[in-house]
């Protein structure tokens, strides 16, 4: 491939990482996230501590790609190093709902009075803690995080009623944002 247009990206010494055709593997502490870029004109390759993005275009389309698949390494390797958290919050009128986690599944019970009990996938490494009335949900990749919590959004919606008087469910207050761990244990962002 004659490249037109390359950029790398730098990433973190401690990172392990390995590049198979367009698929990337990146490891730090047990933690795994692996990534497959299913994309014409664009080649990834490993170098050094670094990524290397070599693109055959300069079209706009491909390199707005390129930029995509750059954020998508840094996120990564953001993620594995310090990790991602969203928060999603439980309302009801009436009918208290229950939440329970059971490995790979969120189980939500009586939404609105129903009596039959709604599921949301929890995605990859991903973690949801419940407490009161809000819900927790970290892992170090990114694009999980946020799929989780709109899983949880989806499985509560209530059809073919008035979405202004019921407004039960669960619903993302804060979108997935990197969660930096200072040198005194306290959390920053």
């Amino acid at each position: 491939m004659n490249a037109l247009v390359e950029k790398v990206v730098e990433l973190p010494k401690e990172i392990e990482m390995d590049v198979k055709r367009n698929r990337v593997k990146m490891k730090l502490h047990g933690k795994e996230i692996e990534r497959k870029f299913k994309v014409k004109h664009i080649s990834i390759e490993k170098k050094d501590s670094s990524v290397l993005i070599k693109a055959d275009s300069d079209k706009k389309s491909v390199l707005s790609i390129m930029n995509t698949i750059s954020s998508d390494l840094d996120n990564m390797a953001n993620g594995l190093k310090f990790g991602y958290e969203c928060k999603a919050e439980i309302v009801y009128s009436h009918f208290p709902m229950n939440i329970a986690v059971k490995d790979v599944v969120v189980e939500i019970n009586n939404l609105a009075g129903a009596k039959q009990a709604k599921k949301a996938q929890i995605v990859g490494l991903t973690t949801v803690q419940v407490k009161g009335k809000e819900i927790t949900i970290k892992g170090p990749d990114k694009q999980a995080v946020g799929q989780t919590a709109a899983n949880l959004e989806q499985a509560t919606k209530i059809k073919n009623k008035d979405v202004r008087v019921f407004q039960d469910g669960i619903y993302i207050i804060s979108k997935p944002k990197l969660v930096m761990q200072a040198a005194d244990g306290e959390k920053s962002a």
